[in-house]
């Protein structure tokens, strides 16, 4: 009867521990700090950066910042193609973002495959993007940092989806944003927006650029 009785409570102390450490497991995962080494894309990245420094200067968009967004997207390879037919460098869905870009310059239709795997057409066409983003749907957004951090999520997650995880309301999300210090935006995206990946890739970009 000993034996049996030490037993069980062999069983049941690993049983506590079991469900420890499943419940350890089920908590919300780290999506900012798995390892990821910013150094290669970026350098290959950086090749493109006299025609970033130009689709900068044109738009008013930071070079580094566009780099770096060229790093993660496609490691600097301005021919790959995602499965949701993203295209080049800043990996452009035409019909998303490349049809924006052409409404805006009052351009019928949207770019093909091979001009946005034309690294000088890609660029242009994803700077323009970054630059409707920040001074159309997310204008209003006071600290630079702040709004940095908005147009890198609203790039990869859109901009409608980053604000209504806010408040539905527009001008509402952009007020309680401005109540906000760039870190606790950072925070509140990570706990609260829809995407899983947007403070991954957040995080992979800001990365990036501590690399320029």
């Amino acid at each position: 009867m000993a034996a049996l009785e030490r037993d069980r409570v062999v069983k049941f102390r690993w049983f506590i521990i079991l469900a420890l450490f499943l419940a350890g497991c089920a908590g919300k995962p780290d999506r900012t700090q798995a390892p990821w080494d910013p150094a290669k894309p970026t350098q290959r990245a950086l090749r493109w950066l006299p025609i970033s420094q130009q689709a900068g200067q044109a738009w008013g968009v930071s070079p580094r910042l566009i780099t770096a967004i060229i790093a993660v997207e496609s490691g600097g390879n301005p021919n790959l193609v995602s499965k949701s037919n993203a295209v080049g460098l800043m990996q452009i869905k035409a019909s998303t973002a490349g049809k924006d870009v052409w409404r805006h310059m009052g351009w019928r239709g949207q770019p093909s495959n091979s001009e946005l795997k034309n690294p000088q057409r890609n660029i242009s066409t994803g700077t323009a993007y970054l630059s409707i983003l920040e001074h159309g749907i997310l204008s209003g957004i006071k600290d630079p940092q702040t709004m940095q951090y908005a147009l890198i999520i609203s790039y990869a997650n859109g901009a409608g989806a980053l604000l209504r995880t806010f408040s539905s309301n527009r001008k509402r999300a952009i007020e309680k944003i401005n109540g906000m210090s760039p870190e606790e935006f950072r925070e509140y995206i990570a706990d609260n927006h829809p995407a899983a990946q947007a403070p991954r890739y957040l995080w992979k970009v800001t990365r990036a650029m501590d690399e320029i």
